[in-house]
């Protein structure tokens, strides 16, 4: 319990009806989540308009209501609180009610088109062997110092990770890790969070359903770094062309890491085959069990990131050294007769050539990549020919899939990557909707030493069909399949 006073502190108000002596027991967006004592704003969704359900919050027990626009029946018994944007004011009354948490860790946001899950779990790796107690928010799953916290969203809603960060500061956490995605930024969910300092990995096509076009896009990903504070750090990979654009207007310390460029954390790549990276960094050669040049930058953003906290050098790069990435991120396993299977979460054109551009770097010989690709229902379209596009140009053998269709025909979601194939690869193409089915092909269709690759799904262990979610897991349906392998 918080008295509303305290809670609707650095508020800006356009109307007040009523007034804020009173305790409030919860912050609550959702009307139906109210319990008594509510505190209900009502914010403007992309699916649904809160000032609807106004009246349902208040015939639940809210007590007191933060919005827009003023309903007509306003009654004595409910206190309204009129702002100009409700989804700004849930940040800042979520912080308040959690006594602004972010301020008692050091919390560190990663944010771009790629690697965000790899690096921010990494960092959380990083700092728990170093001895930290620390906080993980991601795409894959929640973390509070070991225990998972499963995850729903990229970046929780401003209630949930006021919520989650409380509970990190309660239990001792001295450092927070958090994927912070373009979503989050636009819908203001990070409002009124205290970040140590923000990183950026990479931008490409991606999320276009939502942003419409690629500079809306970027503006969002750069709004995350124009809003951090003077005693924060700003760190970009210097050798993505709109790496430097983040670092145009913000007022922390600005900072930069690469592989091509001059960077003031800088590695060069000497070894990358399935058993792992050799990396140079500072003169000091490095062996890293990750894969691929993509690994390579997600590595150097860590260790960028562990020297502006102030940790050692030495330790940092043993300890690195160890570690593996998120579940899902170019994850592999071998059958029994020696075809290499890797799982990974691509689900944009960059990602999807990320993967095979790696796979074509560290095989040995002339191994047959075999790839299963779909796309996601519901989501960017304009990215679908261009996925296919890239999985024909860099695959022996492309099979065309189901991801998660949702609302979606997911024979329509096959023809739109179709259209991306040119005509001199539709020979090595198929189309398969089960993706079950697809992945038992793909594996029969592979030779020992040939390397299959299953994209989109990575961590996910489920399919979303139709608004029904069932049992799906890209990893075990593999192992399950290479078990019967001789």
């Amino acid at each position: 319990m918080m008295y509303l006073s305290d809670i609707l502190d650095g508020l800006a108000f356009t109307e007040l009806h009523g007034s804020a002596d009173m305790e409030i027991s919860a912050i609550v967006f959702d009307s139906r989540k109210i319990v008594p004592g509510s505190l209900f704003v009502a914010v403007r969704g992309t699916q649904v308009d809160g000032h609807d359900f106004i009246d349902q919050a208040v015939s639940m027990g809210a007590v007191a209501v933060i919005c827009e626009d003023l309903p007509a029946h306003v009654t004595g018994e409910v206190d309204f609180f009129m702002v100009a944007n409700t989804s700004v004011a849930l940040g800042t009354v979520a912080a308040n009610f959690y006594d602004n948490p972010s301020a008692k860790l050091k919390l560190v946001g990663v944010t771009g088109t790629n690697g965000k899950t790899t690096i921010a779990t990494l960092l959380y790796k990083l700092f728990r062997d170093l001895g930290y107690k620390c906080g993980l928010l991601s795409t894959v799953e929640n973390q509070i110092n070991g225990e998972i916290v499963e995850a729903t969203h990229t970046t929780p809603d401003p209630v949930v990770l006021n919520m989650l960060l409380n509970e990190m500061v309660d239990q001792g956490c001295d450092y927070c890790f958090m994927e912070v995605s373009s979503h989050a930024i636009v819908q203001h969910r990070i409002g009124d969070l205290r970040f140590t300092g923000a990183i950026f990995s990479n931008l490409t096509h991606d999320h276009l359903d939502y942003h419409k076009t690629f500079d809306s896009y970027l503006k969002a990903k750069k709004a995350f770094f124009d809003g951090l504070p003077k005693d924060a750090f700003a760190l970009t990979n210097i050798d993505d062309k709109n790496g430097m654009v983040m670092l145009q207007n913000t007022a922390a310390h600005k900072k930069t890491y690469g592989l091509k460029n001059m960077a003031d954390y800088k590695a060069k790549i000497t070894e990358n085959q399935f058993s792992g990276l050799l990396l140079n960094i500072d003169n000091e050669d490095v062996w890293f069990r990750l894969v691929g040049t993509f690994n390579a930058y997600n590595l150097m953003a860590v260790y960028a990131t562990a020297m502006l906290l102030e940790q050692d050098k030495a330790k940092v790069l043993t300890s690195l050294s160890k570690l593996t990435g998120a579940r899902g991120r170019f994850d592999y396993v071998i059958a029994p007769n020696g075809i290499i299977g890797i799982v990974d979460y691509a689900h944009s054109p960059d990602a999807v050539q990320n993967i095979l551009s790696t796979v074509h770097d560290v095989r040995k010989g002339k191994e047959k990549v075999i790839t299963v690709l779909g796309c996601g229902g519901d989501r960017d379209k304009t990215k679908r020919p261009i996925m296919a596009k890239v999985a024909c140009e860099w695959s022996d053998k492309v099979i065309f899939t189901s991801d998660n269709p949702r609302s979606e025909d997911p024979a329509q979601i096959i023809k739109d990557m179709e259209v991306g194939v040119d005509p001199a690869f539709k020979r090595h193409t198929m189309s398969v909707v089960d993706r079950r089915e697809a992945i038992k092909i793909a594996c029969n269709l592979a030779q020992p030493g040939d390397i299959v690759v299953i994209a989109g799904k990575g961590h996910e262990k489920y399919q979303e069909i139709k608004g029904v979610r069932t049992h799906f897991d890209d990893k075990e349906e593999l192992m399950e399949i290479f078990k019967l392998m001789n």
